[in-house]
């Protein structure tokens, strides 16, 4: 699946060299890698955003907040690289003009990104939070766990479970904790629709022992029963500001979380499900995408896994709390400080462009490719030239 895209990207650029030349095509390399990459990530069925140039590079290259590339104005740039080389060979310039401009892109480069890298927006003061790592635990259990947790962190006031850690929604028993010890507590489970079917749901439980907001999964893992889609998102106006959930690998999709910020969220709380058995590697993918995001909206970020890796992310990208794997029972806490309000990076009004450019490319040579063979079938074959005759009898 993922190799068709890499082909399907190799064919325009290809077609299109052939159609129309190098001169004319080298500058669509970027805007084609752009495209196919973001129609990949976040709009048909198998969406899929790993493995992005934007998650293989340093988070501190998508900038911070409103200052913000993002990951895939990333990969533009990136693949960018091509057409100013193709061009800088056509330029007549001698070495000295040549090391000029190196010099000055790289001057610029250096005075852009470290402002890029730290968040330049005003914040709010830090907010506490407490994550305990688990697996499928025994209900009975997770009372006693958060009370361990509570006693290493007196100070916090939310508490986060992971996603799936309840099959059904909160019981007593973690009403009742909240209420007894005056926490919050946001924990994953099913909020059940008739007798088949349910949602993947991030529940917040109030201080009071009532269910005070929840946030269903707006998608679903194909091919998992793994619920329905959310009906609707929206943000938990907290005490401390407003807050997003996003259950899981929603974070992964820049569609959903785009949603989030603009309604405003300060911080993302993302409970997560990755499963011991998946690996090292796909949980060392999985624990890319939260600094990515982080950094992009200029927000803080807490996800908590169920069997690593947790993180605690700063508004600017940096990791300053993660367990390991698979870490079950492991509790991390970090203080993060939340901002006035996310920005969306400038890449979600650019890579839609490239996804518009993209498909009227592919429209034009198609329909060059079926003109083409049409007429080659409407042709007649010609006519085999007769031997000339001699005027013997």
């Amino acid at each position: 699946v993922l190799a068709f895209w890499v082909g399907l990207f190799a064919a325009i650029v290809c077609g299109s060299i052939r159609r129309w030349g190098k001169v004319k095509t080298v500058w669509l390399i970027p805007i084609v890698w752009t495209g196919i990459e973001y129609f990949r990530s976040a709009l048909y069925y198998l969406k899929f955003s790993w493995l992005t140039v934007g998650y293989a590079l340093p988070v501190q290259m998508s900038g911070s907040g409103k200052y913000s590339v993002g990951m895939y104005a990333v990969g533009f740039c990136v693949f960018g690289i091509f057409p100013v080389l193709f061009y800088w060979q056509k330029l007549k310039l001698s070495l000295i003009q040549k090391l000029v401009v190196i010099a000055v892109v790289f001057s610029i480069a250096a005075l852009f990104l470290p402002g890029c890298a730290a968040s330049k927006t005003k914040m709010f003061p830090s907010l506490s939070l407490v994550g305990v790592q688990l697996e499928f635990p025994p209900v009975n259990l997770i009372p006693r766990l958060l009370d361990q947790a509570l006693a290493k962190n007196t100070n916090a006031p939310i508490f986060v479970l992971c996603e799936y850690t309840l099959d059904g929604p909160p019981p007593d028993s973690l009403k009742n904790w909240c209420r007894k010890n005056s926490r919050f507590l946001v924990v994953g489970g099913k909020d059940p629709l008739g007798t088949t079917n349910f949602y993947d749901t991030a529940f917040v439980v109030g201080t009071n022992g009532d269910i005070v907001f929840k946030q269903v999964k707006s998608v679903p893992i194909q091919f998992f029963r793994d619920g329905l889609p959310a009906p609707e998102q929206k943000v938990w106006n907290s005490p401390w500001g407003k807050i997003g959930l996003c259950v899981c690998y929603d974070l992964s999709y820049t569609r959903v979380t785009d949603e989030l910020v603009r309604q405003g969220a300060q911080l993302l709380i993302v409970p997560t499900m990755d499963v011991m058995e998946w690996g090292r590697h796909q949980h060392e993918l999985h624990a890319r995408v939260a600094p990515v995001r982080a950094a992009e909206y200029g927000i803080p970020i807490f996800r908590v896994d169920s069997s690593g890796i947790s993180q605690a992310v700063t508004a600017s990208g940096q990791v300053i709390a993660q367990t390991s794997i698979p870490g079950n029972g492991e509790i991390f806490s970090a203080q993060l400080r939340l901002p006035i309000r996310g920005a969306l990076p400038l890449d979600r009004y650019l890579a839609p462009l490239c996804v518009g450019i993209t498909g009227i490319v592919m429209a034009i040579l198609l329909f060059l490719t079926w003109k083409e063979k049409r007429a080659g079938q409407n042709a007649k074959p010609a006519q085999p030239d007769r031997p000339v005759g001699t005027g013997l009898a």
